[in-house]
C-alpha cells in the first residue's frame, strides 16, 4: 500500500493516505437539500454522536412519552434515505449521520444529499472521525463552544479525502462487518448491567420496606407500602423534607447533571449544554445532602442526593431535611423502590401522558415508612455494603464497553483513511 503526505497547505492537516486518493471541496461531494414538510406527520428523526439517525420514537422509554415538545412539526426538514443530517451546533462532536429512513428532522439542522458516483456511508464514517471532527470545529462559527455552529458555506469549503466508489463501497462493507461484532459485544454487557442494577433495586426494595432485622409487622392503610416494621412510622413527606429554591446569581457554579443510575453528577459533556440557555443564572443551587428530583422523570427513578455543591436546571426541585430525624441518604433509597415510583407516578399531573410532572405539593403530600434515625443509618451501611460488588461488577463493564467503543472509532479512522490492511489498487 502506497501511502503519501499531501504537501498542499490547505490540505495538509488531512495526513496520509494512499497517494491515487483524490481531494475534493465537499461542495463537489454533496448538494444541501432543503424539502419541509406539509403535514408534519412523517416519522421524527434523532440524531446523535453515538448513534447517529435512528428512529425518535425508539429513544422513548414510555409508549406514551411525547416525541417532541413542538406543537406541530410542519416545517420540520425532509430526510431521505442516504441523506446526511447534521446537528450544525454539535458537527464539531460528530452529531451527524447518513440516514437509513425516510422521515422529517429538525429545521435548526442541515441535510445534504450525495452526489452520484460516491456512497454517502463512508463520508458519513469519515466525517464522524477525530481528523474531521476538528475540522469542523476550526471552521464552526460562535463564542463559546456550546455555542459553536458549522454553517452550509464552511463546510462545502472543507476538502475531503475521496477514494474510489469501489473503494467506498469496500471500506464500508469493512467498518460494518466489525460494528456488528463491536455491537454485539456492548448489546450483552449492557444486558449484563441492566441484570446488576435489577440487583441492586431489589435490595433496596428489601432493606427500605421491610429493615434489615425479623420484626413484627403491621398492616398500614397503603397498598404499595402494605406491611412495614411495628414500630416504624408512617409519616407524610411535608413533616420530614421542605423545599430550597435558592438560585444562582452568577451561572458560573458547577452545572450538575441527574442520572438514573450514578445519581448526581457533574455535566462536564459540552453536548449536554449546548441545549441549554446561554446564562445559567437563575439555575437551582444545589447543596451537599440535597434531595434533587427531576419533576418530568420522577417516576422513573430520576431522584438522587447530591455529594457535590453546584447548580442545577430550574425545572427540577430540590428538598433539604427538616429535622434530625431524617437521613436525606435514606430518603434518596427510599424513592428508587418500586412502592415510591408508583407514588410518583400515580400523583404526577399533566395534560397528556409523556408529559407529566411531580409537583411539590403532591410529593409532600405522599405517606413513607420512616424508621428510627439510627436503623436508616444502619440500613444505608447495608445496602451500601451489598451493592458495592455490584457496583464494582458494573463499572468494570461499564470500562470494557468504553474500550470497545474506542477501538470501534480507531478502527473506523484506519478504515476510512485507507490504513486497515486489506488489498487497494
Amino acid at each position: 500500500m502506497i501511502v503519501a503526505q499531501k504537501e498542499n497547505t490547505k490540505t495538509a492537516w488531512l495526513g496520509e493516505f494512499p497517494s491515487h486518493w483524490n481531494i475534493l471541496r465537499i461542495k463537489n461531494l454533496f448538494q444541501e437539500i432543503d424539502s419541509r414538510s406539509e403535514s408534519g406527520n412523517e416519522e421524527l428523526l434523532s440524531v446523535s454522536q453515538y448513534t447517529g439517525i435512528t428512529l425518535k420514537r425508539d429513544s422513548l422509554e414510555n409508549e406514551d412519552d411525547l416525541l417532541t415538545n413542538a406543537e406541530s412539526l410542519i416545517g420540520y426538514k425532509k430526510v431521505a434515505p442516504g441523506d446526511l443530517v447534521i446537528n450544525i451546533m454539535l458537527a464539531w462532536n460528530g452529531s451527524l449521520g447518513i440516514s437509513p429512513y425516510n422521515g422529517i428532522t429538525s429545521p435548526a439542522y442541515c441535510v445534504y444529499r450525495c452526489k452520484p458516483g460516491n456512497n454517502p456511508e463512508y463520508f458519513g464514517y469519515l466525517f464522524t472521525t477525530d481528523l474531521f471532527k476538528a475540522e469542523f470545529r476550526r471552521n464552526s462559527t460562535g463564542i463559546i463552544d456550546s455555542r459553536l455552529r458549522l454553517y452550509s458555506d464552511k463546510f462545502f469549503n472543507i476538502f475531503s479525502i475521496v477514494p474510489s466508489k469501489v473503494k467506498q463501497d469496500e471500506i464500508v462493507q469493512i467498518i460494518k462487518a466489525q460494528e456488528e461484532k463491536v455491537n454485539y459485544f456492548i448489546k450483552k454487557k449492557q444486558k449484563f448491567i441492566d441484570y446488576l442494577e435489577e440487583q441492586k433495586t431489589s435490595i433496596i426494595n428489601s432493606y427500605c420496606i421491610k429493615g434489615i432485622s425479623t420484626y413484627e409487622f403491621r398492616k398500614i392503610d397503603d397498598e404499595r407500602f402494605a406491611n412495614i416494621p411495628s414500630h416504624w412510622k408512617f409519616k407524610r413527606l411535608k413533616y420530614l423534607i421542605r423545599e430550597k429554591n435558592i438560585r444562582s446569581v452568577t451561572g458560573e457554579e458547577e452545572l450538575l447533571s441527574l442520572s438514573q443510575y450514578k445519581g448526581i453528577i457533574p455535566k462536564k459533556s459540552l453536548e449536554e449544554r449546548a441545549g441549554l440557555a446561554e446564562s445559567l443564572v437563575g439555575y437551582k443551587v444545589v447543596s451537599v445532602n440535597d434531595l434533587v428530583i427531576n419533576k418530568m422523570q420522577a417516576a422513573n427513578g430520576l431522584v438522587g442526593v447530591s455529594q457535590l455543591e453546584g447548580i442545577t436546571s430550574p425545572d427540577y426541585s430540590i428538598f433539604g431535611p427538616i429535622s434530625e430525624e431524617t437521613s436525606m441518604k435514606f430518603l434518596g433509597y427510599l424513592f428508587k423502590t418500586s412502592a415510591c415510583l408508583s407514588h410518583f407516578y400515580s400523583r404526577s399531573k399533566g395534560v397528556m401522558a409523556g408529559y407529566i410532572r411531580l409537583y411539590s405539593d403532591q410529593l409532600l403530600d405522599i405517606k413513607i415508612p420512616l424508621p428510627p434515625i439510627q436503623e436508616q443509618k444502619q440500613i444505608i451501611e447495608q445496602i451500601e455494603a451489598e451493592t458495592a460488588v455490584i457496583d464494582i461488577a458494573i463499572t468494570k463493564a461499564e470500562k470494557e464497553i468504553e474500550l470497545i467503543k474506542e477501538y470501534k472509532q480507531a478502527m473506523i479512522a484506519e478504515a476510512v483513511m485507507g490504513k486497515r490492511k486489506f488489498s487497494y489498487e
